[in-house]
């Protein structure tokens, strides 16, 4: 495993992190038991992952909680999150406090190390960070969490605003950004800002069912073409993103999806989630990988840089967080 510094936090992270939540919930999503589940928390940590993120909405928690008994506190850097709004109506200050009490029992710990504001939306980010972070700030200094982060909500954030609002305001140590090869709008929006800022960076949707599905790619393409979004001659090509795997030195689209992301400037850790635990090795073999050819990377940049929304509002692979 590699390790690397989570920005003004002085935390030694793993660059790969075991994301505990989206569409596979480490695998309670499919119907795995508790047993298997927390199985795969503990492959990461025999893997070297030290980097375990959660949220109380993720209701994977108590699965963490229970992975990490008997493992020494100090070797795990944990993440987890309490949102702030709840539809259209906000949590106030206590509420979310509550939630961070609730973490603390469920992940038997006495401190987090990141607690975060779970996916706040544009409209909220003036509440958040003038309401709720003086409130939680009264807990940090408590003693119950360490260092204070921000995540956005992708489908409805496709440009970043509410971290481009917060961030400058320095109240967070930490934010959650997602960035995938067919939405790189942070690499000029947020990750400049994040490293300007000493902020560690965790990227989230690294890799989407976009890249793994068959047909689905050169679909979503064909209706860029069609929007004006992506040069004609993409339209009928049969694998868009073919070129990545020419010569053998991408394993596949989801491999070079990690590498992509793990090797961009300004990343310090590259979420993945999964409930089975081939992928768990699979994936961090990706992370670890070598960067791709700077040709490739020119060429995804050229190409796909100027897109913003694509696949936010589609899961990842099966058993992929």
């Amino acid at each position: 495993m590699e390790y690397t510094t989570l920005g003004r936090t002085g935390l030694r992270v793993s660059v790969a992190g075991l994301g505990c939540g989206g569409f596979s919930r480490l695998g309670q999503s499919a119907g795995r038991t508790v047993e298997e589940s927390v199985a795969v928390v503990r492959q990461g940590l025999d893997l070297g992952i030290n980097f375990i993120d959660t949220a109380a909405g993720y209701h994977t928690e108590p699965i963490v909680g229970q992975a990490l008994e008997g493992v020494d506190r100090d070797t795990v850097v944990l993440s987890t999150k309490a949102s702030i709004a709840k539809g259209d109506k906000r949590e106030s200050a206590a509420q979310v406090i509550a939630s961070l009490d609730q973490s603390l029992k469920n992940l038997r710990v006495d401190c987090i190390d990141v607690f975060h504001l779970h996916g706040v939306e544009t409209r909220d980010c003036d509440y958040a960070c003038d309401e709720i972070v003086p409130a939680v700030l009264h807990q940090r200094d408590k003693g119950k969490f360490r260092f204070l982060g921000i995540t956005e909500i992708p489908p409805h954030d496709a440009g970043h605003e509410s971290l481009i609002r917060a961030l400058p305001r320095n109240l967070f140590d930490v934010t959650m950004v997602a960035y995938h090869m067919l939405h790189q709008s942070a690499r000029r929006l947020i990750l400049p800002l994040a490293v300007e800022r000493n902020v560690g960076v965790l990227i989230m949707f690294a890799v989407r069912v976009i890249f793994s599905e068959p047909g689905r790619l050169q679909r979503v393409v064909g209706e860029l073409v069609e929007a004006g979004r992506l040069p004609p001659e993409l339209k009928d090509d049969p694998e868009p993103l073919g070129f990545l795997l020419r010569g053998g030195d991408a394993r596949s689209v989801i491999d070079a999806a990690y590498r992509y992301c793990h090797h961009t400037p300004g990343t310090d850790v590259v979420l993945f989630g999964t409930g089975h635990p081939d992928h768990v090795r699979a994936n961090v073999e990706s992370i670890l990988s070598p960067p791709l050819p700077p040709a490739h990377v020119q060429k995804l940049e050229a190409m796909f840089g100027a897109l913003t929304d694509v696949g936010l509002d589609l899961p990842a692979p099966v058993d992929e967080g």
